[in-house]
């Protein structure tokens, strides 16, 4: 599934509750997900793993849907390598 196509799919199933809870609200679930996705690398458990992953990117795609975000528009950033040094590896310093 491409970016688009999973950006719609979740705003198909999750746009009404995710406008209903607003910005603030789906951001914090966002913020949530991340601190859940903290604990399964400290476990190093590939099943949670995969699956706080996914989370992470569901709540990150209803946040720019509520935003109005095209996340295939926002990834262009990185096509030419590092926004910083412009290469692909990065060279700039810690």
């Amino acid at each position: 599934m491409e970016m688009k196509e999973f950006q719609k799919l979740i705003g198909d199933i999750y746009y009404k509750k995710d406008s209903a809870r607003g910005v603030e609200g789906t951001f914090r679930w966002l913020c949530e997900e991340v601190g859940e996705l903290a604990k399964a690398i400290r476990k190093k458990d590939r099943k949670n793993l995969e699956e706080e992953f996914a989370d992470v990117l569901a709540w990150t795609f209803s946040l720019a849907n509520l935003l109005d975000i095209n996340l295939d528009d926002a990834i262009k950033k990185y096509e030419k390598g590092c926004p910083k040094c412009g290469r692909i590896p990065c060279i700039c310093e810690e």
